[in-house]
Formats: structure tokens, C-alpha cells, sequence
């Protein structure tokens, strides 16, 4: 193997701090069996000459960190409280404390002292290729105080895997087991950390901060963490400000400056994260508190608990400040440790020795300022004052610095290694240095259950210990800046648990203070991203109709989930659209329904009528009570089905209108046409057309055969493309309920059938309009079915350019129209005749009124042939009279000539003849 010496600079001074050989390197070291190093930054910085050119010399270091000297007395506290106790069974430990300064290179000398082999001649280190049997001096570390020193030291102990323990390093990146495998800690990663502080903000409505960071390690990777954090939760940095990481740096001040004239520039920007450790954050607020900057300053678990920091002179004209800290313990043996300090040796503690002679320099000053001379203490100006002033000591001092969290995790950080060694010491002489090798401690340590405050805690996979967190605020009580608990923070469970109500107004008065880029959007409100990188600038916009937003800054607006909501501009919810339809209670609907109420009074009145008059003449050339009971039926089953049209629509109601309506009008009009065909048939004295008339003339064929082909539209109407409810959204706030009538062409093609039937009506009824005029019913046939061709060509317009809840009541005006138009037009005349005109309703008054009708036509008329049709119900007649006079009738020269034909010669129908022919025929009516 290959044996690497220690080297060992010497500065020139021979005293106390000088270092001559490898025991002066210690800072304090007590022996046992089992040996445990510390690494801790006891000074802020180390000093570096200002002669070229730079040589390997370990310097002295300057800035005594009182903070960290109490968790070197707390672990000496954990190991000899463990040593008193019968914890490891008589099996002692024994420590090797060393000073980092804060840094690296420093540190990695001290963990060098780690690393030789135990009992060796010579402080060196073995090169080999298996360190699986090699016994180190030291079989554990505990530390170190920074992230970036614990990461260049964990790399040179995984060469051994000698287990590190850190009280206070939380960088995230030493969770990885791969590059750093012996490495552990008694606190949460920085994963937790900055997840609570982004919990922290977003609870208390920021989302425009700035953070500063040193420019190191720790530094990096918090800010890195954070920035991952805050964009998970919409929180934006406007600003990022690094300082240097040694405070010996050239440019510390001038980038100081540099980050308060940032934090004065943004003044939208009212929160402030610091990840800094603590003498950084020393100089950055005198600087702040000689700008008056005032804003509220979220302290990272490295200093939001630093006494010496919350002492600063008017340090509350800075505002608010509120931390995470590390969650403390019962330390109140470690409290008593402090009191009895003084009594101590200090041949085996460089540290103590050194804060005595601090103590004895700066006893003069008041609190603060004999805080502050000693911090800016070099070993140097100590060298020089050597055995020059007096032993000093003040009890409180050190009891008052006291940051519990920190204290607490370097106690646990012990009681993990000691708990692993006494897994180590059940089959072993661990007497014997030689018992077990730093690996195999490692095994048990990643096993270690410890009882801390009755609950058991242990390393995770990560080798972090998931303890949770204080959240402290900075709070002047009685004129002081007190550093008090106001929540809890679980790292497991990611929320705030407060420690009373008190504390929860204090949490709640963070809140009133405002940093956001943007004004916060109402609900109602939606976030609008401007032109700037950041998505926490934005303009705020109203949501678009039929959107809502229900909570303040929304990135978008919610749609409303269907159809059937709605919601206007700038709404904070949807609204149930207004369901219409034609309702019973509507005054439009109640009017149509009292015209089909009087229709189907009317229709009942008619039928009471001609009842009562059954053997009038008028009735019977209505083609007596059986026709006119269905006429009348039908347009009854019309009015009714009105009734379908109105209030909510149903399947039953969609397909029931239609249906009844196109039967009951196709009935009708079957009937009618019968009617006209009857009446065309009684007067036509052309063969040809009596021929074709006769074939035609077929009453009950008709009707059935007629109002049948309806039934068959209508049935595969209903079956193939069947009438349905829709819910037309056409209105933006509302739904018509209304029918669909399932195709349009059926639809099309039922109407169009009814107007085909309704026009063959019209022709056969046009050639009988010149009949008598009191029993002339083909001419108000006529002006029925004009009457019904003017409604529906109206319709057919109206009824596709109308929409909403009033569009059945265009169909039932329609319906109404062209039935009361058919059902007035075919029997109020007759109506007329039979209450007014009784005396022109008999058999006589018929006669003559016929008669007369016949002898005041123009033109002779001979007769050919005479159709008679017994069955006809109508009169219609193409008779021309050539008697001039009375006595030309009486004297036979009245000739009757059917249109077409000649003469016939000698053909001469005398008056008495004609008179009978006229009674043939009106009988046959």
C-alpha cells in the first residue's frame, strides 16, 4: 500500500492557536474506547495573507460563532451524559472536535485526521484497494455545520463509508445515496424547508418575492429548490441576489449594496427569502437598517433563530421577520451543562479557552456590542492579548444564545451513533478498537429507532431524519426582539399546526401585508398574462358569458358543465337556464284555448241544431245528419288537438298533435269532397262527365280510402322518424321545451296531402258556385277551401322563420283559422236559414226558389239526356230556359238544349213537363 502523510502547516507564532503538529489541530478531544469526530464551524472565516505569493499554510480564522461553539458543547454534553449512563454498558466514548472556519479547504484537512489507521506510528492514511477490515481512528462523524463543507467531507469519508451525521446541513442533494452513501442527518432536507416557506407565502396571499442566497453549495441548492417550489404554487421571484460566500471576498460589500439598492428599487416586492448563514445576514441588515428598508424577511432554518442577529440595534425597523427552525427538544440538561461551564478544565477544549479569553477582552461592552467584539475577534488579536487581562465570565451570555433547534439535532445526531454502537456491542468487545469497522456501523445506524420526546424517530431511506419544523416569529415584547414559536410545521403532513390562538393572529396580520406583481383578480375575474416572464404579472379580465370563476387569481374560467347553464359576464357561478314552453297560465295560450272552447261549443250547437231540424230541406241537402255528424266529429277532434300543443311538451303530446290533427282534417275534408263530387254529379248533364263522375262517386270507398292513406303517412311517420321533446338552446339564458317533429318531409308530406285533397275539393266545389243561393253550398265550399290554402301558404313561412315558445302557438292559430274558416263557411249559412229564414226551409219554398233559379236562365235549353242520381244530396244543373214568357211556357215553346248538342227538332217540352223534371230532380235531392 501506499501511505499518504498528514501534512502539518506551521504558522510562525508558537502559541495556543499556532499548529506544530497534528494534535494542535484538534480543538477539543477527550479519549475512549470508541472515538466520534466533530467538524464545526467555530469561526465565520479564515484568514488569508495579503503577501504573494499565496502559500499551503492552514491560517488562523477570525469571527468566533458563539452559536456554533454551544453545539461543540452540546455534543461534548451528549457523550458524556451517555458515558455516565448505562446506555453502551461500560463501553466509553471518547470525541475529536474540529474547527472548520467555514471551509472547505480547512475542513478537508481536519478530515483528514479521521482517516489513518488506529494505533499507526504515523498520522497516515493506507491506500487500498479493500477497506472492508480497515479500522480508522474515529468510527463516526458528527457534522458538519454547512451543506457545502459536508459535501466535500462526505465525499473523502465514503472512501472508508465512515457514517456522518450532520445536526445542521440541509441541502436536498445530500439526500442522494448514490454519491453521498455515508451521509446522515438529524434534520429534513431542504426540500421541506423551502415547501413550508412556499406554503408559508401562498397562505398568506404573496406571489411576488425576492430571494437572497449565498453564492456557494448550500446556497445554490436552496435556491434551486425553492425556485421548483414557488413554481409549482404560482409564486414568482422577481429578483435573485447572490453574495459572496466568504465574507474575506473582495466584492462582499459592494454586491451587499448592490442587493439593498435591488430590494429599494421593487417596491411592489414586499417579501424577502434569505438563505444565507448567519454572518452574511449580520452584515446585510445593518446595511438594511441604515436604507430603512421595511419588509417582512423569511429566515431559513441557518439563522431564523440567531440571538445575535435579533439583537441588532433597531433591528425592528426592518419589519418582520418569520423563519423556519429546526423543531427543539427538552435541552434543559444542556442548560444546566452551561451554568457549571465555567468550573471546567480547559486543557482538552481550545474552544472554551478561546470564548474565556473572549469573554476577558470584551467584558467592558454592553450586551450587543460585547456580542459583536466577539465576533470580530481574530485568533490573532487573541495571540496578542494573551495572559494580558483577567479570566471573565458571564453565566447568562451563553444560556442567552442558546438556539434550541440547532442544540437539539446535535444531541440526536450523538444519540443515533451511540444507539448504533450498542447494536454494534451485543456479541462484541467493543473494549477493543478492533470490534467493528466503520461500514458495519453504518448498517445498524441506518436501523437506529430513537426515543426523542416519547416518539420514535429514525433515518428514512434518504437518510434523513423527518423531524418537523418551528415556525418562528420575530416579536418586540417589552421594548425586545423576541424569537417566539408560532406554529409547527409537519414536513410529513404539509401543514401548519398553530400553538394557540394568539399565534394564529399573528399569522393572520402577515396577510394584511400585500407583495404581489398584480392586483389580486375577484372571482369573477380571470387572470390575463401580460407581456411580462413573470406569470404572476397579469391584467385582470371578466369571464365570457357562460363562464365563471369562483376563487380569486384563476388562471382560467371555468365553462358552465352543460347545456342547461348559463352564466352572464363577470359571474362567480352558473345559473339554471329558465326552462319556457306554452304554458297553461300564459295569456297567449289561454286566448287560443278559448277559440278551440267556442269551436267545439260552436260544433256542438251546429249538431243540436240539425238534429232538432233533421227533416228540413236544408239539412237533407247537407247531405243529411250522418255526413254532417262526421264533418262535425272531425272538426271537434281539430279543436281538440290544440290542446296537445300547449304546456310541457311530452313524447305522448309530440306525437299525439300532429297525428290527430292531419286524420281528423284529411276526415274532413274526405267528407267535403264527397260532398262537392255529389253536387257536381246531380246538375252535369255532359255523358262524359256523368260517366266519369259515376265511377268517381263512391261515398264510403272514398272517405275511407281517402283518410286510410293518411293513417299510413302518419303511422310510418310515428314508426320510422317519430316525433320527439327537444331542448332548443337557441336563447342563450333559456331552454324551449318544444316537439321535434322527427323529419320535416313527413311532416311536409301530411300537410301537402291534406292540401292535395283540399284543391280537388276546391275544383269540384268551383264548378257549382252558380246553384241558388240559399241552398248554394258548393260556393262557400269554395270559400272554405280558399280560406284554408291562404292560412297554411301564410304558415309555411312563419312557422320556419319562428322560434321559441310562442312557435305551436303559430301552428294552432293556423289550425284554427282554416277550421273555423271550413266549419263556418259549410254551416253557419244553413244555420242561418234554419232560425232566421224558416219560412224559405220547406218543401215548397224549395221548389219555387229551384224553379225560379231554372226559369230565369238565358238561352233555350232542349234536353238530351237527364241524369238523375237518386242518391245525390246537392243540386247542380246546366239547364238553359228559352221561355221568353209565362205563355210561352204554358204554350210548349219552352226547349231545353243540353250545351253541345243540336235541337232536337220537334222536341218541345211544354211547361208542365218542365215543372215535373225540376221536381224529379229536386226530389232526388
Amino acid at each position: 500500500f501506499v501511505i499518504f502523510l498528514i501534512p502539518c502547516f506551521v504558522i510562525s507564532t508558537d502559541i495556543a492557536f499556532s499548529c506544530q503538529n497534528a494534535d494542535d489541530f484538534v480543538g477539543a478531544s477527550s479519549p475512549g474506547d470508541v472515538v466520534i469526530g466533530g467538524l464545526f464551524a467555530v469561526h465565520s472565516e479564515m484568514l488569508h495573507p495579503e503577501e504573494e505569493p499565496i502559500k499551503p499554510v492552514i491560517q488562523n480564522c477570525a469571527g468566533f460563532e458563539i452559536q456554533v461553539f454551544l453545539q461543540t458543547l452540546a455534543m461534548i454534553h451528549a457523550i458524556e451524559t451517555i458515558n455516565n449512563s448505562s446506555l453502551l454498558s461500560g463501553v466509553t466514548l471518547g470525541y475529536e472536535i474540529y474547527d472548520t472556519c467555514a471551509e472547505v479547504t480547512k475542513a478537508m484537512a481536519s478530515a483528514l485526521r479521521f482517516l489513518p489507521k488506529f494505533n499507526s506510528s504515523e498520522d497516515a492514511v493506507e491506500f487500498k484497494c479493500n477497506y472492508s477490515d480497515y479500522i480508522p481512528r474515529v468510527k463516526a462523524v458528527t457534522g458538519a455545520s454547512y451543506s457545502e463543507v459536508s459535501m466535500a467531507v462526505s465525499r473523502l469519508l465514503a472512501l472508508q463509508l465512515i457514517p456522518q451525521v450532520s445536526p445542521a446541513s440541509s441541502a436536498e442533494i445530500l439526500s442522494d445515496k448514490i454519491r453521498f452513501p455515508s451521509f446522515f442527518r438529524t434534520i429534513p432536507s431542504d426540500f421541506h424547508q423551502t415547501r413550508a416557506m412556499t406554503h408559508l407565502i401562498c397562505e398568506s396571499g404573496w406571489n411576488w418575492i425576492g430571494v437572497i442566497a449565498t453564492d456557494d453549495d448550500n446556497g445554490r441548492f436552496a435556491l434551486e429548490s425553492f425556485g421548483v417550489q414557488a413554481m409549482v404554487n404560482n409564486v414568482c421571484i422577481a429578483f435573485k441576489e447572490m453574495l459572496p460566500a466568504y465574507l474575506s471576498d473582495s466584492t462582499f460589500h459592494t454586491k451587499v449594496d448592490h442587493a439593498i439598492e435591488k430590494i429599494v428599487k421593487e417596491t411592489g416586492v414586499n417579501v424577502i427569502v434569505v438563505f444565507m448563514r448567519q454572518f452574511h445576514v449580520l452584515k446585510l441588515f445593518k446595511k438594511a437598517i441604515e436604507r430603512n428598508v421595511n419588509k417582512i424577511w423569511i429566515a431559513s432554518d441557518n439563522w431564523s433563530a440567531a440571538v445575535k442577529i435579533s439583537t441588532i440595534p433597531n433591528i425592528r425597523q426592518l419589519g418582520t421577520v418569520v423563519g423556519f427552525g429546526f423543531k427543539s427538544g427538552d435541552i434543559s440538561s444542556f442548560q444546566a451543562f452551561l451554568r457549571n461551564l465555567h468550573e471546567r478544565p480547559t486543557e482538552n477544549n481550545k474552544f472554551l479557552r478561546e470564548y474565556i479569553m473572549l469573554l476577558s477582552v470584551c467584558a467592558h461592552l454592553e450586551y450587543h456590542d460585547f456580542q459583536t467584539c466577539i465576533a470580530n475577534q481574530s485568533q490573532d488579536d487573541l495571540l496578542e492579548n494573551d495572559g494580558s487581562k483577567p479570566q471573565f465570565w458571564r453565566d447568562d451570555f451563553l444560556n442567552a444564545n442558546v438556539e434550541p433547534g440547532f442544540i437539539h439535532s446535535t444531541i440526536l445526531a450523538v444519540y443515533a451513533i451511540a444507539h448504533a454502537i450498542k447494536r454494534q456491542c451485543k456479541d462484541r468487545d467493543c473494549k477493543d478498537p478492533s470490534a467493528f469497522t466503520p461500514w458495519e456501523l453504518l448498517e445498524e445506524l441506518k436501523k437506529v429507532i430513537v426515543i426523542d420526546d416519547g416518539k420514535e424517530v429514525k433515518f428514512d431511506s434518504n437518510g434523513d431524519m423527518s423531524t418537523s419544523y418551528d415556525v418562528l416569529l420575530w416579536k418586540e415584547i417589552d421594548g425586545h426582539m423576541e424569537i417566539t414559536t408560532m406554529a409547527e410545521y409537519d414536513a410529513e403532513k404539509g401543514g401548519f399546526i398553530f400553538v394557540d390562538e394568539e399565534k394564529k393572529k399573528d399569522f393572520l396580520a402577515l396577510k394584511k401585508v400585500q407583495s404581489t406583481c398584480s392586483q389580486h383578480c375577484r372571482p369573477g375575474q380571470v387572470k390575463k398574462v401580460t407581456e411580462s416572464p413573470h406569470t404572476c404579472c397579469y391584467e385582470c379580465v371578466y369571464c365570457p358569458e357562460n363562464h365563471y370563476s369562483n376563487q380569486t387569481d384563476m388562471d382560467y374560467c371555468y365553462r358552465c358543465n352543460n347545456k342547461t347553464y348559463w352564466a352572464p359576464i363577470n359571474s362567480t357561478t352558473c345559473y339554471r337556464k329558465t326552462i319556457y314552453f306554452l304554458a297553461w297560465t300564459d295569456w297567449f295560450a289561454i286566448f287560443l284555448l278559448l277559440l278551440s272552447t267556442f269551436g267545439v261549443v260552436l260544433v256542438l250547437s251546429i249538431c243540436v241544431i240539425f238534429t232538432k231540424n233533421l227533416d228540413t230541406p236544408v239539412v237533407k241537402a247537407s247531405g243529411g245528419l250522418t255526413v254532417c255528424y262526421i264533418i262535425l266529429f272531425s272538426h271537434f277532434l281539430i279543436f281538440l288537438s290544440t290542446v296537445f300543443f300547449i304546456d310541457v311538451p311530452t313524447e305522448f303530446k309530440c306525437k299525439t298533435r300532429q297525428a290527430l290533427f292531419g286524420i281528423s282534417f284529411t276526415l274532413c275534408i274526405s267528407c267535403i269532397l264527397i260532398k262537392s263530387l255529389k253536387i257536381l254529379l246531380a246538375f252535369s248533364f255532359d255523358p262524359k262527365l256523368q260517366n266519369f263522375l259515376k265511377c268517381m262517386y263512391k261515398p264510403i270507398p272514398t272517405v275511407v280510402t281517402c283518410t286510410g292513406i293518411q293513417v299510413i303517412i302518419c303511422t310510418f311517420w310515428l314508426i320510422f322518424r317519430t316525433p320527439f321533446v327537444n331542448q332548443n338552446f337557441s336563447i342563450p339564458r333559456a331552454i324551449i321545451l318544444e316537439c321535434n317533429e322527427g323529419s320535416i318531409v313527413a311532416f311536409g308530406i301530411m300537410l301537402g296531402y291534406i292540401a292535395a285533397l283540399a284543391f280537388i275539393c276546391f275544383i269540384f266545389a268551383f264548378k257549382g258556385r252558380k246553384l241558388p243561393e240559399n241552398y248554394n253550398e258548393a260556393k262557400f265550399i269554395t270559400f272554405g277551401m280558399l280560406i284554408y290554402f291562404i292560412a297554411w301558404i301564410v304558415f309555411i313561412p312563419v312557422y320556419a322563420t319562428t322560434f321559441g315558445k310562442y312557435l305551436p302557438a303559430v301552428e294552432i292559430i293556423v289550425v284554427l283559422i282554416s277550421n273555423y274558416g271550413i266549419l263556418c263557411c259549410t254551416f253557419l249559412p244553413k244555420c242561418y236559414i234554419i232560425i232566421y229564414k224558416q219560412e224559405t226551409n220547406t218543401k215548397s219554398a224549395f221548389l219555387k226558389m229551384v224553379y225560379t233559379y231554372s226559369s230565369k236562365s238565358a238561352g233555350s235549353v232542349a234536353v238530351s239526356q237527364v241524369s238523375l242520381d237518386s242518391k245525390s244530396s246537392s243540386l247542380q244543373a246546366t239547364i238553359t230556359d228559352s221561355c221568353k214568357t209565362e205563355n210561352d211556357s204554358v204554350n210548349g215553346n219552352c226547349h231545353f238544349q243540353v250545351p253541345g248538342q243540336p235541337l232536337i227538332e220537334g222536341k218541345v217540352l211544354p211547361k208542365i213537363a218542365a215543372r215535373t223534371m225540376v221536381r224529379k230532380r229536386v226530389s232526388s235531392i
